[in-house]
């Protein structure tokens, strides 16, 4: 059983920056759910375009190896 750590990652398949997929995939969620709650929470005010932009910046892209 190897012990490997789960890192989290921006998708490279991205709607726009790719911060939702990879949240998505990091938690096991579905993307279109993910998408969903990050938009009722820009409208809503309970996450700013800032917070998106800087885990824009702070994740990493996926490697091409790890896309299926």
């Amino acid at each position: 059983m190897t012990d490997k750590k789960q890192r989290l990652y921006r998708s490279r398949r991205a709607v726009v920056a790719g911060v939702c997929g990879g949240l998505a995939a990091y938690f096991g969620l579905d993307t279109g759910l993910v998408r969903i709650a990050a938009l009722i929470l820009f409208l809503f005010g309970g996450l700013s375009l800032w917070a998106y932009i800087i885990l824009w910046l702070l994740i990493p892209l996926e490697s091409k190896q790890s896309n299926p």
